[in-house]
């Protein structure tokens, strides 16, 4: 069994709710879905722009697919080692994990986590990942002070990176940009971890892990001088959501780009299945010989179902490795793809990549929505009693009474909006038309 140090929330509840017999990971589950960081999701972009296309996914639907497949690895694991359940107990943990594993990405995809990062350069950077534990434990306002008061384990399960910014930030030669239109965000990459202002909160997710787990897992590495440290470990559950998100990005986003034109029969052919035809696991050779016939047939339902066949492929495919070197259960498993599938997984991923993220056309938007979260972040800054909404203002300014990260809550601000919002306010405030403003009072 896993110590019952998991299941403690940071605000102790009692709450007396007539014959609620829920798990502590069915609560999680409810507070992330009921919550409106999540809603928010339905308008902020995955990959294509939202309200190009009705069809298109948005970080929503996107979220909910990750679940689904993350419950699939769950049920695979549970059927293959019987002797790890207890590890496996909860489908609530992981649909959990997968539901909220994005809510703390921007409006405007990378171009807006760019955005943020360089105007937070001074003040401990911004990233997703480390915005989405910032709303699980401390913003949404499920309770006055601790977020969603999420159980330990869940919080656990969400730690893709688990070390702060200053302990994987490295200091780059690197001259500000003269104007916000220079900005080039592969000389700003966002440091990928935990923000220092919520050190706190992670050293008490950690705090159950004796002195040798606790400094392992937040150790890391350097493969290049010039590039930020990256943590080597995850948890268990964080494993099972990461393979999960992977696997929805590379397949399901493929499934867009394909319906859309973006990518064609012959791309396909050149970049995917001539290197997997020749891999050494039977099925992915076979598969991936005659799959593209179906992907591009323009028949919905052979498209259809040879998406479905490509994303069991993937999830049967997860094993358990075991990491000797650590004590608690909970980092001691680690769910991984087998080798030919994981080559599999980063030739289908590195084919979106190459095709839709790097398309000319979908890096205007991204570069149009890092303008628009720059230059609405600065005018917050310019004047914050005077722009920011009064709740905001409230927060900046306690912040500035009791010597806190007052910058931090301008990127909390900004990082909230989704994608519809944040171009209305940018027109609001910097459009010549008086009319514009009408709507936003």
């Amino acid at each position: 069994m896993t110590s019952e140090l998991w299941h403690e929330r940071r605000l102790t509840e009692n709450k007396k709710r007539r014959d609620d017999h829920r798990s502590p990971y069915q609560r999680d589950r409810a507070r992330i879905l009921h919550s409106a960081a999540f809603r928010r999701l339905q308008a902020k972009t995955q990959v294509l722009g939202v309200g190009m296309n009705d069809f298109y996914r948005t970080r929503l639907t996107h979220s909910l697919e990750v679940s689904q497949i993350g419950t699939g690895i769950r049920a695979q694991l549970k059927q293959k080692y019987p002797d790890l359940d207890y590890l496996l107990d909860s489908m609530s943990l992981i649909e959990s994990l997968c539901l909220a594993h994005d809510i703390g990405h921007p409006p405007f995809g990378h171009g807006g986590e760019v955005a943020l990062n360089y105007m937070m350069r001074n003040q401990g950077g911004f990233e997703g990942n480390g915005q989405t534990f910032r709303i699980l434990t401390c913003l949404e306002p499920y309770t006055e002070h601790y977020g969603m008061n999420l159980c330990r384990r869940t919080l656990l399960g969400i730690l893709k990176y688990p070390a702060t910014y200053s302990a994987l930030y490295q200091t780059q030669v690197q001259d500000e940009v003269v104007n916000h239109r220079q900005l080039k965000p592969s000389q700003w990459p966002p440091v990928k971890g935990i923000f220092d202002d919520d050190s706190d909160i992670l050293n008490w997710v950690l705090s159950p892990l004796n002195a040798h787990d606790k400094q392992l897992f937040a150790s890391n590495s350097q493969t290049d001088p010039n590039q930020h440290k990256r943590t080597r470990y995850k948890s268990f559950d964080a494993s099972i959501m990461e393979l999960a998100d992977d696997t929805a990005y590379a397949i399901h986003d493929l499934e867009d780009a394909i319906v859309m034109g973006i990518v064609t029969q012959s791309m396909w052919q050149q970049d995917v299945q001539h290197i997997l035809e020749a891999s050494e696991d039977e099925w992915i050779a076979q598969e991936f010989i005659t799959i593209g016939d179906a992907l591009f047939s323009g028949a919905h339902h052979q498209r259809k179902d040879a998406i479905g066949t490509l994303v069991n492929g993937f999830v049967t495919a997860i094993h358990i490795e075991e990491q000797t070197e650590f004590d608690e259960p909970l980092l001691r498993y680690q769910a991984k793809l087998t080798p030919a599938f994981a080559q599999a997984l980063d030739v289908l991923k590195r084919f979106v990549y190459k095709y839709v993220i790097r398309k000319p056309e979908i890096q205007m938007l991204e570069y149009k929505g890092q303008q628009i979260v720059m230059e609405l972040f600065e005018a917050f800054a310019s004047d914050p009693t005077r722009l920011l909404p009064v709740s905001t203002q409230q927060r900046w300014q306690h912040a500035e009474q009791h010597g806190l990260n007052s910058q931090r809550v301008i990127a909390d601000y900004i990082s909230g909006m989704t994608d519809e919002f944040a171009a209305r306010l940018h027109q609001h405030l910097f459009s010549p038309k008086t009319d514009a403003l009408i709507d936003l009072i």
